[in-house]
């Protein structure tokens, strides 16, 4: 008789650690993964330095992130269609040199001077494009050498030292705001050039494109057969990554003036990002939030690093291992949902 009647009192206990089991699941997904670990790293360094997350000290930590966070939402693309880019950094450094130089600190010619940069952009996307698909060149040989391409063109225009000067309406896209909002000093620019393109590249990735950029970076035989133009696809994926770089570029003078070494080592970095938010090297899988919660979480870690006085030279060994750890848990989480 105890048998069947302990039954029912038995079975909503086992719905309710059913039920707890699968929101458990839910929150362990490899889209939700980057958020919860930014959640801890910040809590970590809001017990160090209590001021970090009132509005403005939280500001001034996304100011300093949004570089990296644009230069993720690129890597993105061209991670997620299969194929890696790592010209980025050297065309971060591309845009502050030239800028200074055109510039020469005269604020009439900074319009024209953005112009030439999104140009500049545009061309080395097209041609890692191009010679990765249609000249079927590996793309981490491709832009490899366009980084080389890249820095030597820089060091050869500026013999190491670059000259002119940044205009002040240049530099204040990274270094002012909107200011007049109640209880915050200033809304960086820098925060809203970095909304304004993870909200477009967000959008690219829940359209149509999004879709073929992970059909191509799972099975590009198979997107071909169904119709989906590879090419011009990891193309388009390149030129974004170049204009996330433009962008990066564009902020990171602001705040960090002119200097030949600004944009050096970004691309690891960004493709760190990128693969901690759930990008798969190789393609197929992935997120354009998902790479800018990495990015946080990186620069969240080197503010807790600094926070701890660690040398920065163990700062790039710790970098090496996120990288590392970063691709071998992506990679486990999502062959555990699939």
């Amino acid at each position: 008789m105890s048998g069947p009647a302990s039954t029912p009192a038995s079975e909503p206990s086992a719905g309710v650690g059913a039920r707890s089991a699968e929101l458990a699941m839910r929150a362990l997904q490899p889209t939700t993964i980057p958020w919860l670990l930014l959640v801890v790293v910040l809590a970590a360094i809001s017990y160090e330095d209590p001021n970090f997350l009132t509005p403005d000290g939280f500001l001034a930590y996304l100011r300093t992130a949004a570089p990296l966070a644009l230069l993720a939402i690129g890597a993105y693309f061209v991670l997620a269609s299969g194929e890696f880019d790592l010209s980025v950094g050297s065309l971060v450094t591309v845009v502050v040199v030239v800028a200074a130089k055109l510039s020469d600190g005269d604020p009439a010619n900074t319009i024209p001077v953005l112009l030439v940069l999104f140009a500049i952009g545009i061309a080395v996307g097209l041609f890692n494009g191009v010679c990765t698909t249609y000249l079927r060149v590996p793309s981490f040989i491709v832009t490899l050498a366009t980084l080389l391409m890249l820095s030597g063109a820089v060091f050869l225009w500026t013999g190491g030292a670059p000259t002119g000067s940044l205009a002040e309406n240049f530099r204040s896209i990274g270094r002012e705001g909107i200011t007049g909002v109640p209880l915050i000093d200033e809304i960086p620019y820098s925060v809203i050039v970095l909304a304004a393109f993870g909200g477009f590249g967000w959008w690219l990735s829940r359209g149509g494109f999004g879709r073929r950029v992970l059909a191509v970076g799972d099975n590009d035989r198979a997107a071909a057969l169904s119709g989906i133009a590879v090419h011009r696809v990891r193309i388009a994926a390149f030129v974004i990554s170049a204009t996330s770089a433009i962008l990066a570029g564009i902020v990171l003078a602001g705040f960090g003036g002119l200097s030949a070494q600004v944009g050096q080592g970004l691309e690891f970095q960004a493709i760190t990002a990128a693969v901690l938010g759930g990008t798969v090297l190789g393609g197929g899988k992935g997120s354009v939030p998902g790479a800018i919660a990495g990015a946080l979480v990186l620069e969240a870690l080197f503010r807790l690093m600094t926070l701890y006085a660690v040398d920065s030279a163990l700062q790039q060994t710790v970098t090496g291992i996120i990288i590392i750890a970063a691709v071998a848990v992506a990679g486990l989480r999502w062959r555990g949902n699939s």
